[in-house]
């Protein structure tokens, strides 16, 4: 029972907030069987490779120093950060690779590399739940360490990797040479900086204050994220207000249509209209086309003809002509 409990303690809370990070994505939604191949990428193949990596690598340091002080603090501060933020990156590597017309803006970098970590984060948090809560203290152990791994450091692996998504990111919306290869070493240079020094500060500091004090710091991250996360989001609206205003010029989308394409609020009350009347599919469609075509219009004008982006607007426009009377 101990274990079953763990598994839903670790899974369940992930799992919803991978949900927040998807509602972020508000007006170009990303795959859901993409996404939720990297979450499982994240809870199976990460976890469990940075497990056994991690493992092996501090008992050869063990082995080298016969210090369990110096083990702990270079596995903490120097090997799972190196290894763990590698194995998550790698799933939004071959994102960013293998299905690159899925990969166009900073949120979507984020958006990948969030739900991969909260993957990772489902697997380590049963663990530690298990382990270090219900496995020492019974139910009461287990009630506190889903406080410490849920509320006080549950954002913490999508907080490291979200760097390695925005370098890659950066690299996809770029044509400098210098930045295509750099932003993705310095996105996942900063993802480990990060991670090294949360791990670190955690083994320095000791008592409640250390705790309020990490805690606090941890926050004070994730909030400055937050308002990151929330300024791409606008500047992505101001996106599909100027590329898609010429879309109402040329007929493809009315006046009406393009100022609920141009607004989150909006277009849930037209899908919530359209599931009523029996139109929600087209109608989501025909949404998630409108912003597929402002993005693919801005890459056009940052990247140009990049694997034909001019001949898929048309495809997209066209498709735009055939749903726009049933909107």
């Amino acid at each position: 029972m101990g274990i079953f409990l763990s598994f839903l303690a670790g899974l369940l809370p992930m799992l919803f907030f991978a949900w927040i990070v998807y509602w972020f994505d508000r007006y170009e939604k990303e795959p859901k069987i993409l996404l939720g191949v990297v979450f499982i990428w994240g809870a199976v193949i990460a976890a469990g490779s940075a497990f056994v990596i991690n493992t092996m690598l501090g008992m050869g340091v063990y082995l080298f120093t016969g210090s369990e002080a110096a083990t702990d603090l270079t596995t903490g501060a120097l090997i799972a950060p190196v290894v763990e933020e590698s194995l998550k990156g790698l799933a939004v590597l071959l994102v960013f690779l293998i299905f690159r017309s899925e990969f166009d803006s900073i949120l979507d970098g984020i958006v990948y590399a969030g739900i991969v970590a909260l993957g990772f984060a489902a697997t380590e948090n049963a663990y530690y739940i298990y382990r270090f809560g219900y496995a020492e203290n019974g139910t009461n152990g287990l009630l506190w360490m889903v406080f410490v791994r849920v509320v006080m450091v549950g954002w913490q692996h999508p907080f490291y990797t979200a760097f390695t998504g925005i370098g890659l990111a950066a690299a996809r919306l770029s044509r400098h040479t210098a930045i295509k290869f750099s932003a993705p070493l310095i996105g996942w240079g900063i993802a480990v900086f990060a991670h090294s020094l949360h791990n670190t500060l955690a083994s320095a500091l000791s008592g409640t204050q250390g705790l309020v004090l990490g805690t606090a710091l941890d926050w004070t991250g994730w909030f400055f994220m937050l308002l990151f996360i929330l300024w791409i989001v606008s500047r992505e609206r101001h996106w599909i207000s100027d590329q898609l205003e010429e879309e109402v010029f040329l007929g493809s989308i009315t006046a009406a249509q393009y100022r609920t394409a141009c607004s989150t609020w909006f277009q849930n009350s037209t899908r919530l209209k359209a599931l009523i009347q029996g139109r929600y599919q087209t109608t989501a469609r025909f949404y998630q086309v409108c912003a597929e075509l402002a993005y693919k219009k801005k890459q056009l004008a940052l990247r140009g003809e990049e694997q034909g982006n001019s001949h898929v607007i048309q495809q997209l426009r066209d498709e735009l002509y055939k749903l726009s009377p049933h909107v």
